[in-house]
């Protein structure tokens, strides 16, 4: 859903979803479709919340990457890549960090900073046949 007009373009959340990480199997006690209507009723009107297939690192699953706004990344931010995303008291970290500006706008909150993980070498469209697909 893109942003209303005249608002600038906020932050990307893409949340693993289509192998491991996004499954009962893996993890039954979570609710998966759950987590995504957390995070798009959570995030501002203009952050997009998106499910990938796979973004190759099923031994952090649950995964999920956030990109920040257009104009924090021409400022340097870079992606924030959080593993073991599984309570939804960390999506509800997750989603005001992003109301906030999220990375590159708004200091990562303490509650995250156990679940970052380096990004990996891949990269996450680069992959091995994972998220580019």
């Amino acid at each position: 859903m893109a942003p209303p007009p005249g608002r600038p373009l906020g932050c990307v959340l893409t949340l693993c979803r289509g192998c491991c990480c996004g499954t009962a199997r893996k993890h039954p006690q979570v609710d998966h479709d759950g987590q995504l209507d957390q995070l798009r009723h959570g995030v501002g009107a203009a952050d997009r919340v998106r499910r990938s297939e796979c973004l190759n690192v099923c031994d952090r699953s649950n995964v999920l990457v956030v990109q920040p706004t257009p104009a924090a990344r021409r400022a340097g931010a870079r992606p924030v890549w959080l593993a073991e995303v599984l309570d939804p008291v960390v999506l509800a970290a997750v989603a005001d960090w992003v109301r906030a500006g999220g990375p590159g706008a708004a200091p990562l909150p303490p509650s995250l900073r156990p679940h970052v993980m380096p990004a990996p070498r891949w990269g996450p469209l680069r992959g091995r046949g994972g998220a580019g697909r």
